[in-house]
C-alpha cells in the first residue's frame, strides 16, 4: 500500500493532467458531481494539512521570521500584481480577468510542500510559508481581490472571508485537534496523506474542468497562455528574490515553488460561490490547477538535478 501511495504522490502532475484531459474530452461522468462538492474536497485537503502540521512547523515562523516574512510578502505581492498586469496586458474580458486575479490573490498551493520535498528544497520553510499564507488568506485574499478587481465587479469581502474560514481554516484546526487528542491514529494515517491529497486535488481538477469544458473552448488559447505566464513568472521571480537576498539554494527553491504554486482550487471555489454571475471566472483556476502541478513537477526535477550536480 505504501508503495502505491508513493507512486501516486510522485506522479501527481501526470495524474492531474490525465484527469483534466479526460474531464475535458468526456465531461459527463465527472460532470455529474455537483460543484458544491469542491468545498468539502478542499476541506479534506486542508484537514490533512492540519494532521501533518506540528509545533515545529510553526516554530520556523518564530525561529526564522525573516525567511517566512519574505515568502509571505512575495506570495501576496508578486502573484496578485502579476495577475493584474497580465490581465491588463492581454486585455482579457472582465470575467477572465477576475478569474486570473482570484488565482493570484489566493495563498500557496496545497501541493507546494510535496513539490519542494521532491525538488530538495527547504521543506521546513515551505511548510511554514504555506501555513502562514493560509492563515493570512481569510484577511488578505478578499482584500486583494477587492483592491484589484473591485472596479470591475462587486466583491463581497465579508462573504469571501467567511468562505475561506469554513473551507480552509476550520478543517486545519480540526486536523490539529485530531493530532492533539488522537495521536496514535494520526501517526498511522500521516504516511498516506500525500497520496490522499493528490487524489483529492485530482478530483477537484476533474470537477472544475468537466463543469467548464464548454467555457474552456470559449476562453480560447489566450487565457491558457496568461495562466502559464502567471505561474512561470511566480516560479522565476520567487527564485530571483531569494538569489537577490543571498538566500541559500534550498531556501530559493522553497520560495520559488511557494510563490509560483497557488491554491487554485480555492480560487475556483470562490468563483463558484461568490461570482456565479461571471461563469468564465472559474476557467483560470481550472487551467492553473492543471498547469501548476505539471510545471511544479518539472521544476522539481530541474531543481533536484541541480542539487545533485
Amino acid at each position: 500500500m505504501k508503495a502505491i501511495c508513493d507512486f501516486i504522490s510522485r506522479w501527481m502532475g501526470v495524474l492531474v493532467l490525465l484527469m483534466a484531459v479526460f474531464s475535458f474530452l468526456v465531461p459527463a461522468p465527472i460532470g455529474a458531481i455537483p460543484t458544491w462538492v469542491i468545498n468539502p474536497l478542499l476541506g479534506l485537503i486542508m484537514f490533512g494539512m492540519g494532521l501533518t502540521l506540528s509545533a515545529k512547523d510553526f516554530r520556523v515562523v518564530f525561529s526564522r521570521p525573516k525567511d517566512v516574512l519574505i515568502g509571505c510578502l512575495a506570495q501576496f505581492t508578486v502573484m496578485p500584481l502579476m495577475a493584474w498586469m497580465l490581465a491588463w496586458a492581454f486585455n482579457l474580458p472582465k470575467e477572465l480577468a477576475l478569474g486570473v486575479i482570484l488565482v493570484g490573490c489566493c495563498p500557496g498551493g496545497t501541493a507546494s510542500n510535496v513539490i519542494t520535498f521532491l525538488a530538495r528544497g527547504d521543506l521546513a520553510l515551505s511548510v511554514g510559508m504555506t501555513a502562514t499564507s493560509t492563515i493570512l488568506a481569510p484577511l488578505l485574499t478578499p482584500l486583494l481581490v477587492w483592491l484589484l478587481a473591485g472596479t470591475m465587479v462587486e466583491v463581497d469581502t465579508v462573504g469571501m472571508l467567511l468562505s475561506i474560514l469554513y473551507v480552509v481554516i476550520a478543517p486545519i484546526i480540526g486536523g490539529l485537534l485530531c493530532q492533539r487528542y488522537l495521536p496514535q491514529t494520526t501517526r498511522k494515517v500521516v504516511p498516506y496523506l500525500p497520496a490522499f491529497s493528490t487524489l483529492m486535488i485530482t478530483m477537484v481538477v476533474g470537477i472544475v474542468v468537466s463543469h467548464t469544458a464548454d467555457k474552456l473552448m470559449a476562453g480560447g488559447m489566450i487565457v491558457i497562455l496568461v495562466v502559464m505566464l502567471h505561474n512561470l513568472s511566480g516560479l522565476a521571480i520567487g527564485y530571483s528574490i531569494g538569489r537577490l537576498l543571498s538566500l541559500k539554494r534550498e531556501k530559493r527553491i522553497a520560495l520559488s515553488i511557494e510563490v509560483g504554486m497557488q491554491n487554485s482550487g480555492l480560487a475556483s471555489s470562490l468563483a463558484v460561490l461568490h461570482f456565479a454571475a461571471y461563469p468564465l471566472a472559474t476557467i483560470p483556476g481550472a487551467i492553473f490547477s492543471v498547469w501548476h502541478n505539471i510545471s511544479g513537477a518539472l521544476a522539481a526535477r530541474l531543481y533536484s538535478a541541480g542539487s545533485q550536480a
